[in-house]
C-alpha cells in the first residue's frame, strides 16, 4: 500500500510563488518588472529550471518583493519532498 503524503500544498509550494503572491503580483506583472518572460517565471516556480538572474534583475527582484537578498530562498522551485 502506498504511503500517503501528509504535506499540504502550501508546504510544497514554490517559495518564489508565495513571495510573488504575497506582493500581489501576477506572473505577468512580476516577469515584466524583473525583465524576464512569463514562461521563465513559470519554470522557476515549478522547479523546471534554475533562476539565473543578472545583478540588475536581482536588485529589481529584491525591490519588488521588499526583501534583502539574504531573505530570499536559495531555491525558487517547490520542495522536492
Amino acid at each position: 500500500m502506498a504511503k500517503k503524503n501528509n504535506l499540504s500544498s502550501k508546504e510544497i509550494e514554490s517559495p518564489l510563488k508565495r513571495l510573488r503572491e504575497d506582493a500581489g503580483l501576477s506572473q505577468q506583472e512580476f516577469a515584466s518588472r524583473i525583465g524576464v518572460g512569463i514562461a521563465t517565471i513559470s519554470r522557476w516556480e515549478r522547479g523546471a529550471s534554475i533562476a539565473m538572474l543578472t545583478v540588475p534583475q536581482m536588485k529589481a527582484l529584491c525591490r519588488i518583493l521588499g526583501k534583502a537578498i539574504e531573505e530570499l530562498p536559495d531555491e525558487f522551485g517547490p520542495s522536492k519532498e
